[in-house]
This record gives C-alpha cells, structure tokens and sequence, in this order.
C-alpha cells in the first residue's frame, strides 16, 4: 500500500528514478520503493497489522512478492472491489495487468487525514485503574485520559482537544534515509506512533472486592445529618444521578450570564404578557398539573378546570317574581302562613300518612330539567328547587307559584340544602363553585370552590356556619361560612363522594358512600372512619336517607334494588327488608320517606314514582310521573300526610296528593 504511483526502486542506491513501464507478464513482481520516496507518501489507509497478516509486508515492514496468494476480505476500497464470492483478491485485482498502474489503490489510499486519525484512534484501548473495568477508552489524540462511562453511556463532558489532528513526527535526518533498516521501520512507526503500547493486564480480584471498590466510587449512601429532612425515607442521590441531574440543567438555570439583547427581549416579552394577563405563576402550573393527576381518570366527564389562582365565578343576580316582599302586618314572604305549625322531622307520632293518589299541580318556569327539590325545614310551606339551567327557584306551596330566583352559575346545580331554619341555602354546582345565599333577600353571603366537582352538601346539624361536601377527588370537607376556610378533610374514600347523612343524636355521626361501593361512619371532625361497610356483593349506593325512626338507613342501589341498614350501634344490612320492582341503574334517584315512617317513595330511571311499605316491603303504587329521564327528585311534606312533590329532567315539578 505504501507505494507511489510509477515509482521504482532498487537495493543499491537510493535515488529516485524516472517512471518505468513494468513488464505486461501475468507475474506481477512489487518493489521497495527508496527510503526518500516513503518518507513523502501519505499514511497508509490500511493498518500495518493487517497488511502483515495478509503476507503484504514482511515482519520488518519490508513488502514482500504476490506469489499467487489470495486475499478473500476486502482491505480497503468500495463495494465493488469487496465481491466476497470472488476468489480473485481484490488488491491484486485493483493494479492494472496491462499497464501496472496503482491509480486505483493510490486513489483507495488518499482518505481524510482527520477522519481517518479519528476513526483509528476510536478504537484504542489503555489500561484502567478501576479494576472491574479492563480496559477504557481513549479520546483520539489522548494518551491517558479515560473516557468513563455511566449509567446513561459516555460523559459528556470531553477533553479540549477532542477531534485534533495529532501532531506529526518530525521529518528523519538526512543521514538516516541511507539506512534502508530504520526507513523499512519508519511506517510502523507512522502508523502507531500515538497508540499506548500495551500493558500488562491488572491484576484480578475478588467479587466482594470489586463490588466495594465500586460502591466507594459512588459515594457515601448518607452524606450528613441533615439528609433525612431533605430526602425523607429515601436515600441520597449517588454520584451517577447527581452527574445526571447536573447535565439536565439548562445554561440559565446554572447561572450562564445572558447577552444583553437577551435580556433585554425576555424583558419585554414578559411586560406583554402581563399587560395582556397571560402571566402564569409556577403555583398556578403546579396546581393545574395537580387538578390534572386528580381527575384524570373521569376529566372527559367532567366541566372544565378552573383557571388561574383566584379564578371567579359569574355575577349573582336575584329576582322576586311577587309584588310584596313583606305583608300588610310586616312580616316577610319566608314566613310560614298562619296557622302552619313546625313538626319536628323525627316525630314519627305526629300525625298518619297515606300513599298519595294523584298530580293536582305542575310547578314549571326552569328551562332545563330539575335536579334536585328541598322543602323548608319544619313547615315545608317553601319549596326549593335545583335546575340544570344553572339557576335555582323558590316556589310557594300554599300560593303554587315562584317568588324568588337565584342565578349564580355557569353551569347546572348538582345539589342544594336549606340550612337548620330556612334563613339560608346553598348550592352546589359543576361549574366547581359553592354559593351561600340569604333566602329572603337573595344576596349572596359566600362564594367558595376547591377547584373540585361537588356532588352533594350538608349543613351540620349543630351549627349553620358550617357545611360539609362530597367532592370529585374523593374527599369531604367542612368549611366555615364565616371565614370560608376548610376546617376538616375526610379523605379515605376511592372514588367521587356521593351522599352525605348525619345519624345519632342529630348529627354526632356522619355516614357517606362513594361510587367505590363502600359506606363509610365518621364521627364528626375526626378524618378517620370508624366502620367499614363493604361487601364483594355490594354496589355503589348514590342516595342514602334517614329513617324518622333513626334506626335504619334506607339506600338506594343501582342494582335495582332499595336496602335498609340498621343505624346506631350496629351497622348492619338488614336482609329481610329489601324493596324491588324499580328500574334506577345508572342514576341517583332520591328517596323520602313518610314523616309516620310508614311508607318509602322513590323515582325510576324511567319517568315512574314508585311507593313501598315499609314494614312489609310490598309495592303499593307506581305512578308515571315524567316525560324525557329519570324522575330524579322526591320529597315528602312534613306537615301534610299525603303530599309528595318529584321532579325529573323534564323540567316538571309535580305535586301529588
């Protein structure tokens, strides 16, 4: 390979001839060139070890004759002179038989000084200290650093003079080129002058050896006192995932000093955005990545995120659909008519029921459909209504008229709830507001969210500053009217909250249940349940209402089914009260029952009203109630024995007597 294109020599002298054609003959004899014409070639492209493995170059790096000798793998070239089923070499094959020209190897031969150094010096190898690698690495043109390598591949970080051309030897004296010996050796030299000569092989050691060797090169697992305030449980980062974490930083974020162009456009560009009120805080992103990790199994079932750290909701606005607020004696339109007394919810000896017969009125002026109805405390002469259209209605009873709206949401209210006097209502709605109103004026008294779906409210029983919330994220809170902070979590359920009761003594004990089918028994401001109520052949029961008695729960399951529980002491399913004959799978139909606890009314997927004994959990009646769903509300009057009130997603409230 080392031969200049028309060149020859001979063994007496050393000077340079004229070009000679060589003999056409189909033996091709190759001669040494003189020691002047090797010092002014190029560098082999081929390495001297495998041209002497070839038998193209003598142990002293002198060429030796092709005498027949095959070469079966390419040395250097393109794909057409590498045929591996050609039995002819491809070296031999490259010199022209008819005229001996080497053009073709000398144009094989003339590759990139940089690339072909870089390329050769890839693959060298040096000895490792660290005896459980053998062997690293070398950058080209180094000799004795390492390149180590990580967890990840190589370090990124790499000499200064990666990629440099390594220097040439100097040119040999003049009175060297007589010496045909050290001019024979002088391409060895070219080739390998900038490789490491080898060394002997470390020593071997033992597993154990190794493997501490190597932690020690890590670091310490515990580097001070202070680590477990920092890391908690979890051990301190090793080396490889601090050098990780280095090289993830940005050049900003390392403290890289910013032109002052750069500086001056970030500037500007961030003076924009908080006039147009796009700035985003990092507490704003973070909460947003945290709404999403919490919803994001039902986000597609869910309004759309709040945005921004104190998002607002829409303004409120009332209107009172009635002349007078107050009478000619001075008394407000909330008051109860005369001669309408209170009866107290749990008096179960006040006066007897019986199973209504028939609709006597139509209550319409919503929109959309009617989610959920209330009556006022005690009296019940008011009557509450939760609609789709995102507004919320206050009907008369006596009069069978509206006298007041609420509007105040953006999106259909979920639930609403009188307080324990009727002053004041909330509502809940999925546009993840919770509003507090006054129910004479129409005022709202409070705006609270939690950036969570509600699903169901309760005021505490004991105090009306305070309401407890089913929320979407699995948890419920308490918050305080008056302050509208959150004074207590109740988080051990898995699934979305969807009914809140207070049991025992008016309120001591909190029973929920969740669409992770279980039903759960807290005492009050205490976040750990103390009963589990959870069964492989239980479903998720979205509606569950308070005996008069208190001493049952009565529960709607979406197995088509109405269970009842005894309360108290023993939370247990009582098997023999069971009530069938409905169709409620996939909704949260509502349950009331009669003031006397005689008798069970609940609505049906299909638009009917349905009503049982209790006693003997016979079906009484079926009534078809509402056209378009579920009749998805029910409430019975506390005062009058035979009236009951539904509602459906028609729009429709009915009155039945």
């Amino acid at each position: 390979m080392d031969l200049l294109t028309g060149y020859t020599s001979s063994d007496d002298d050393g000077e340079k001839t004229s070009p000679q054609r060589p003999s056409t003959t189909g033996q091709l004899t190759l001669r040494r060139p003189a020691p002047g014409a090797i010092n002014a070639a190029p560098r082999p492209s081929v390495p001297i070890a495998v041209l002497r493995s070839k038998g193209v170059l003598s142990d002293r790096g002198s060429l030796v004759e092709f005498r027949g000798s095959k070469l079966h793998d390419a040395i250097q070239g393109p794909a057409l002179l590498s045929d591996p089923s050609d039995t002819v070499t491809s070296f031999v094959r490259a010199i022209d038989s008819k005229t001996g020209s080497t053009a073709k190897i000398a144009a094989d031969a003339a590759v990139d000084e940089f690339t072909f150094s870089q390329n050769r010096n890839a693959f060298q190898r040096g000895p490792n200290n660290d005896s459980s690698r053998h062997d690293a690495a070398l950058a080209p043109g180094e000799v004795a650093r390492e390149i180590h390598r990580n967890d990840y591949g190589h370090d990124r970080h790499f000499p200064p003079n990666y990629g440099a051309v390594p220097p040439t030897t100097d040119e040999t004296n003049d009175d060297d080129d007589d010496n045909p010996d050290d001019a024979a050796q002088l391409p060895l030299a070219t080739a390998a002058g900038h490789k490491r000569p080898l060394s002997p092989p470390p020593p071997k050691s033992s597993r154990r050896a190794r493997r501490k060797q190597k932690i020690a090169s890590e670091g310490a697992l515990v580097h001070n006192e202070d680590d477990d305030l920092a890391y908690g449980i979890w051990a301190p980062p090793s080396t490889t995932e601090r050098t990780i974490a280095a090289d993830s930083l940005t050049a900003v974020e390392a403290g890289v000093e910013l032109h002052p162009r750069i500086k001056a456009e970030r500037a500007y560009l961030k003076e924009r955005d908080r006039q147009r009120g796009l700035m985003e805080s990092a507490e704003d992103r973070e909460k947003e990545k945290f709404d999403r990790m919490v919803e994001r199994k039902m986000a597609h079932l869910l309004p759309p995120r709040l945005e921004g750290e104190n998002p607002e909701a829409v303004e409120p606005t009332t209107t009172f659909h009635h002349g007078e607020e107050v009478d000619y004696r001075g008394r407000s339109w909330i008051d109860p008519p005369s001669g309408v007394k209170g009866v107290d919810p749990f008096d179960t000896e006040d006066h007897a029921c019986y199973v209504p017969k028939k609709c006597v009125f139509r209550f319409t002026g919503h929109s959309k459909g009617v989610h959920r109805i209330r009556l006022f405390p005690r009296t019940g002469h008011l009557l509450l209504s939760a609609g789709l259209d995102g507004s919320c209605k206050v009907w008369s009873v006596h009069q069978r008229q509206v006298m007041r709206t609420y509007t105040g949401h953006s999106s259909a209210v979920r639930d609403v709830q009188f307080n324990n006097d009727g002053t004041k209502f909330v509502s809940a709605s999925f546009d993840r507001y919770l509003r507090l109103w006054d129910t004479e004026s129409g005022k709202v008294l409070g705006t609270y969210t939690n950036r969570r779906v509600p699903y169901v409210v309760k005021f505490y029983p004991h105090d009306d500053n305070i309401f407890v919330v089913g929320c979407s994220d699995n948890k419920i809170v308490a918050y305080d009217s008056t302050t509208g902070e959150i004074t207590q979590e109740y988080d051990h359920h898995l699934a979305p909250v969807n009914t809140i009761t207070f049991v025992e003594d008016n309120g001591t004990k909190m029973v929920t249940s969740s669409d992770d089918k279980k039903v759960l028994v807290w005492e009050w401001d205490i976040g750990v349940p103390i009963k589990y109520i959870s069964d492989p052949t239980m479903h998720s029961m979205p509606v569950i209402t308070m005996h008069p008695s208190e001493k049952y729960l009565v529960c709607q399951s979406l197995d088509n089914k109405i269970l009842v529980y005894q309360a108290g002491e023993r939370y247990s399913l009582q098997r023999k009260k069971k009530m069938e004959g409905h169709n409620t799978a996939g909704y949260a139909c509502d349950i009331t029952v009669s003031p006397d606890g005689r008798f069970v009314c609940s609505g049906d997927a299909d638009g009917k009203i349905c009503f049982w004994d209790f006693k003997k959990t016979r079906m009484l009646q079926k009534y078809h109630a509402h056209d378009k769903g579920p009749s998805i509300g029910a409430v019975w009057h506390p005062v009058e024995p035979s009236t009951v009130f539904t509602c459906g997603w028609d729009g429709v409230i009915k009155m039945w007597q």
